[in-house]
């Protein structure tokens, strides 16, 4: 999917990459970025990502300050729209964030994703609002560790969050059919370590 395409997961912003820059810069106000960071960080060019930057500046829900050569932006806290559309992005284009945030450290975790009605609509897939979040956790991690680490998921994005476990053989060769269901399925990886 175009991330310059109003997105699937809440088609009222103009595009997925506007969402992510606004989840990111949302998720605390205080921290200051780049450009090039948050190109960084969604993966997208440095002049589309700036592109959008400008809009939202413009509309005043992004501030900037020079820093030498550094324009340094942040989410503008004393706009009257910061709480309710914090809210909003953070529920829609939050859950790679949190779910990084909150699952990355767990030990014996290879790899992490979403899955689920999520993880279609981020993939542009066109259906039913996403009610919950579902993770999936590949390898041999605690389960009551998991379990603590999705309630707070929970309670930082507003939605209930599932996890299914597999272990690393299993996934690997995929032979039940809730496996290959899932491996044929829109599957958004997330990073185990640095950003997501």
């Amino acid at each position: 999917m175009s991330n310059t395409a109003a997105p699937a997961l809440l088609p009222v912003f103009r595009s997925r990459l506007q969402g992510e820059v606004l989840a990111l810069t949302f998720a605390d106000p205080a921290i200051e970025w780049t450009a090039e960071e948050l190109a960084q960080r969604t993966g997208q060019p440095k002049q589309t990502v700036g592109n959008e930057l400008r809009r939202l500046e413009a509309g005043n829900l992004l501030t900037s300050r020079m820093i030498g050569r550094s324009k340094l932006l942040r989410a503008n806290a004393d706009s009257p729209y910061f709480q309710p559309l914090a809210r909003l992005v953070m529920m829609a284009f939050g859950p790679t964030l949190v779910i990084h945030e909150e699952f990355s450290t767990l030990r014996n975790i290879e790899q992490i994703y979403i899955y689920g009605s999520w993880a279609a609509r981020y993939a542009g897939e066109h259906g039913a609002p996403p009610n919950d979040i579902d993770v999936l956790l590949v390898g041999a991690p605690d389960r009551d560790e998991a379990y603590v680490a999705a309630q707070r998921a929970q309670q930082r994005l507003g939605r209930e969050v599932n996890v299914t476990f597999r272990d690393a053989e299993r996934w690997r060769t995929g032979d039940d059919g809730f496996t290959r269901q899932l491996r044929s399925s829109p599957l958004v990886e997330i990073p185990l370590h640095g950003t997501s």
